[in-house]
């Protein structure tokens, strides 16, 4: 019988971490002024891309961005700032070059990635980071 209480938790174990990863969005959530705060603070790691539509930089980094918030699902959540649109935020974290990747960890800031990166590079600085 103890071999199937095992299977069992495993199992219960299984079917909760698949309802965790569902939870976590698996693209990218539109952040703004009025939302960074409740965004930051919803998930246990979130990554915010600072960008703009004029910035090629950033056009370019849309697709790692896509990829890493689908790869990533379950473990960091993903958002896209427009700095234009949002000045605010922008303001307040002192941003003065796009792209740049601000890092959060339970709501507090635990670093800055700026520049465009390809995937690999990207992940081994998120990982540095969280």
């Amino acid at each position: 019988m103890d071999d199937l209480e095992k299977i069992r938790q495993q199992r219960l174990e299984q079917i909760k971490n698949n309802l965790e990863t569902r939870l976590f969005p698996e693209s990218p959530i539109h952040a703004t002024d009025a939302n960074f705060d409740e965004l930051i603070s919803k998930y246990p790691v979130v990554v915010i891309d600072c960008w703009a539509e004029w910035c090629g930089p950033c056009r370019k980094l849309v697709p790692v961005i896509d990829a890493l918030a689908r790869e990533m699902q379950g473990k960091i959540v993903f958002g896209k700032l427009n700095t234009d649109e949002n000045q605010m935020s922008a303001r307040k974290f002192n941003i003065t070059a796009i792209p740049t990747l601000l890092v959060f960890k339970d709501g507090n800031p635990a670093g800055q990635i700026v520049g465009a990166f390809q995937k690999e590079q990207l992940v081994e600085r998120l990982n540095k980071l969280i």
